[in-house]
């Protein structure tokens, strides 16, 4: 995998195995200078162990890794000088305050005294903290403790930052909080981001690496996932007319139009179509210009997109269909 100056992580062909089962199974990616990337996976897909691999507190089995284009591998402490860490339910010290806490962290990441004041100053503003700058760490809140190890592993304006659960356990004020401050983070330092709420996954992430059994079973912004697994735009029409000559009236707005399902009209003449597109572009505003001049009545419509919820679960499901598919094909034919 050639080094660019634009790639900040290189992941090439990484395995770890734990005897016979294989964790990560041949992963390959890289991450862009500034990108927010999303690492989404059914438990034991091999998501934490990945993110552990990177940051260099486990070793793989083979592979390579570089950050920044130095080998994880070979080059453990100059690879972490670029990345900033925060594993799930991340130990922090409850006996310490807040400002104490990452001022001992920045001597540990051997920051200068001059700029570290200063430094503490910004992170506590970045991350609303400045009220709690002298609290006791095991007295805050889940959401301030988050943020907390959000301060401390973006303290040293790494290149990287890894983040493992961040939102785990927090109220939806707190997500959006936390959510916004990631977003801060955007062209300025890449960002890895593990997360079981795939909302904030979506809103928050440049491209998402969808993971099953190890492998990289999808990939790509959400857009380009919504289209390569399903490839359509559905649409919700409340009608009244000629619901046997639809079919030829909507290929002609769109050429890709279906008609998915169709119920019968009810007493007031009115029926429910569902078509789905190919297009990604919305066509609504035509679907309402051309029935209504071929003699239909329209009273509703609405469009709907595959959530990354859907998204996920179908590529998840199709990774789990294939790998059956392969199991059954080499198992040895039964004699007659």
């Amino acid at each position: 995998m050639a080094e660019s100056p634009e790639t900040t992580i290189e992941v090439e062909h990484l395995t770890k195995r734990y005897g016979a089962t294989a964790a990560v199974n041949d992963l390959s990616f890289t991450v862009r200078r500034g990108e927010i990337v999303g690492l989404l996976g059914p438990n034991g897909a091999g998501k934490s162990t990945t993110m552990r691999i990177l940051t260099g507190f486990l070793p793989a089995t083979s592979g390579a890794v570089r950050i920044c284009g130095h080998a994880v591998a070979s080059q453990p402490e100059l690879t972490k000088r670029h990345i900033g860490y925060m594993p799930e339910n991340n130990p922090l010290p409850e006996d310490m305050r807040v400002a104490e806490y990452l001022w001992f962290r920045g001597r540990l990441k051997e920051m200068p005294r001059a700029k570290l004041r200063a430094r503490i100053d910004e992170v506590l503003e970045l991350c609303d903290l400045k009220r709690n700058r002298h609290k006791i760490i095991g007295r805050l809140s889940k959401g301030n403790k988050q943020r907390v190890g959000i301060a401390e592993a973006i303290l040293a304006e790494p290149d990287v930052i890894i983040m493992d659960e961040p939102t785990i356990g927090l109220d939806p004020h707190q997500i959006l909080i936390v959510r916004d401050l990631i977003a801060n983070l955007r062209g300025r330092m890449s960002v890895i981001i593990s997360s079981h709420i795939l909302p904030e996954i979506e809103v928050t992430c440049d491209r998402v690496l969808i993971i099953n059994g190890g492998r990289i079973v999808a990939q790509g912004s959400p857009t380009e996932l919504r289209h390569e697994i399903f490839g359509h735009s559905t649409y919700r029409l409340e009608l009244a007319g000629d619901t046997l000559a639809l079919p030829l009236l909507l290929l002609d707005i769109e050429a890709s139009a279906k008609i998915a399902n169709l119920t019968e009209p009810g007493p007031d003449g009115f029926g429910v179509v569902t078509l789905t597109t190919r297009d990604e572009t919305d066509i609504g505003e035509r679907l309402l210009q051309e029935l209504p001049r071929h003699g239909y009545r329209v009273r509703a419509l609405s469009r709907s997109l595959p959530s990354l919820e859907d998204v996920f679960l179908a590529a998840t499901r199709r990774s789990w269909d294939a790998r059956v598919g392969e199991a059954a094909a080499h198992r040895p034919a039964t004699p007659a």
